[in-house]
């Protein structure tokens, strides 16, 4: 397995160690920080005490393949170069370059590692790319669309937002207007998870929120669409609607047609295209904007842990300067709702476990952010590596599922899309996914299934594990 080194650990450094501990190798953190060392230890990450700049400390026994120095001050992060590449002088380095580097410590880190990151250049180099590359004439053309529509812009999210659906809609909404074009973030369905909402209240963010009905195509001169690509697809637009942006980072299963398209699935977040483009205005990052858009990131990558690409990271890094970090612990510790514990105590009362993976249903429920809540819990339980989780949304005559994975091979997008794709609507990525199952359709699957909780249990549970491969269920 290969040996990853981390020496430092500060604000930049915590969320990728805690990304790399899941991840397939080995790992070994070096924190002189005792607390620090601690907390890591608690998170499930191989810490230990000792001096990042201590040749001794350094030379660990096992050969080491990549070494990232991860810590906040400029100066023993230099320090902890040079030594790392001293002693480990054919492992990859990476240095993060600290909270303000001078000109003569950033000058050694570049001539010393295999790529220095820091909170605002590399943005330019890695999302924006060269003035003269692909990025110029996208961003170019993405410009000139908005400022064509004569009226107001109409930007929609995908049903049921999560956050980076919101903060790419909210940041496209700010550029188009700073480009003098009037617009709306909009979406339909709710939303349901309290950091979702808490993501709106802190905030205050004005979103639109419509009922198909309500839709007048009259009411919007232009299109766009985030963190999905296809109208009548995921939303309650018009199937035949004409779109004028289209901006994603999902592979489009079918034909995309819009004026202006960015569909970049080698990135883990759509608000990591749309930090781009911001980034292309110059000047000062609106401070929601940067929060909202970092969250945004931060969720869709599972806090750097899920597909997680060198754009995402960077983009994030510069995000930070303009973020209201305060107020993203808020958003990320709100209050829970009563239904979600309720679902999450159901979930756990009807689990059916086999090997590593865990299924379960909760029967009826209003919300269905709890389920994928009582998924990504389930997830930490002992001996887990793969949740599903089934509940009836009520009043919707539609079964939701919400699938997990962390720390296997086990693809359980297309896990879900062979188990429900044929009965419902599924897919997802390689460790989260969901699907959606008319209950009509259920009983088309066994007219004997008898009540909604066996139907659920019998029929969809053990469609889905039908689908696994022996070695996950052994």
């Amino acid at each position: 397995m290969p040996r990853r080194l981390v020496l430092g650990c500060g604000s930049i450094g915590h969320a990728v160690v805690v990304a790399l501990a899941d991840d397939r190798g080995e790992l070994t953190v070096i924190d002189p920080d005792a607390d620090r060392v601690e907390t890591l230890r608690n998170e499930g990450v191989p810490a230990q005490r000792g001096d990042p700049t201590d040749p001794t400390v350094v030379a660990i026994e096992e050969a080491v393949e990549a070494v990232f120095v991860a810590g906040d001050d400029p100066t023993a992060n230099l320090a902890a170069a040079e030594t790392a590449r001293a002693v480990h002088p054919e492992a990859a380095l990476v240095i993060y370059s600290g909270e303000h580097p001078d000109a003569d410590t950033r000058s050694a880190m570049d001539a010393l590692a295999d790529r220095t990151v820091d909170r605002g250049r590399t943005v330019a180099d890695h999302v924006l790319g060269p003035v003269e590359g692909e990025a110029g004439p996208r961003l170019h053309e993405l410009h000139r669309v908005l400022r064509s529509i004569d009226g107001r812009l109409g930007v929609f999210t995908h049903d049921n937002p999560d956050p980076d659906a919101i903060a790419a809609a909210v940041a496209l909404r700010n550029l188009a207007e700073a480009l003098g074009t009037e617009a709306d973030a909009c979406y339909f369905g709710d939303i349901s998870h309290q950091e979702n909402r808490a993501l709106v209240n802190v905030f205050e963010l004005d979103l639109v929120n419509l009922e198909p009905e309500e839709f007048d195509r009259a009411d919007f001169d232009g299109i766009a669409l985030v963190d999905h690509s296809r109208p009548g697809v995921n939303d309650q637009l018009p199937e035949d609607l004409s779109v004028d942006v289209v901006i994603d980072h999902h592979p489009p299963r079918a034909a995309v047609d819009a004026r202006f398209i960015d569909l970049r699935s080698d990135v883990g977040a759509t608000s990591t295209l749309v930090t781009g483009y911001y980034r292309s205005l110059g000047g000062e990052m609106d401070r929601t904007v940067a929060t909202a858009l970092l969250y945004g990131i931060r969720v869709d990558t599972r806090d750097f842990g899920r597909e997680i690409t060198p754009a995402d990271f960077d983009a994030a890094a510069y995000l930070l300067d303009a973020a209201d970090v305060d107020a993203l612990r808020r958003i990320e510790s709100p209050s829970v709702t009563g239904e979600t514990l309720s679902v999450l105590a159901r979930a756990i009362e009807n689990r059916e476990l086999r090997g590593s993976v865990l299924a379960t249903s909760v029967g009826t429920t209003v919300d269905r952010d709890a389920l994928a809540q009582a998924a990504d819990t389930l997830l930490a339980m002992a001996g887990v590596r793969a949740v599903l989780v089934l509940g009836l949304l009520d009043e919707t005559d539609t079964v939701i599922a919400s699938a997990r994975t962390r720390g296997t091979q086990l693809d359980i997008g297309e896990a879900v899309r062979v188990a429900y794709d044929q009965i419902g609507s599924a897919g997802g990525h390689t460790d989260m996914a969901g699907a959606q199952i008319p209950l009509g359709i259920l009983g088309e699957v066994d007219d004997d299934s008898g009540s909604l909780e066996t139907v659920i249990g019998d029929v969809l549970i053990d469609r889905f594990f039908e689908v696994l491969p022996a070695d996950v269920l052994a």
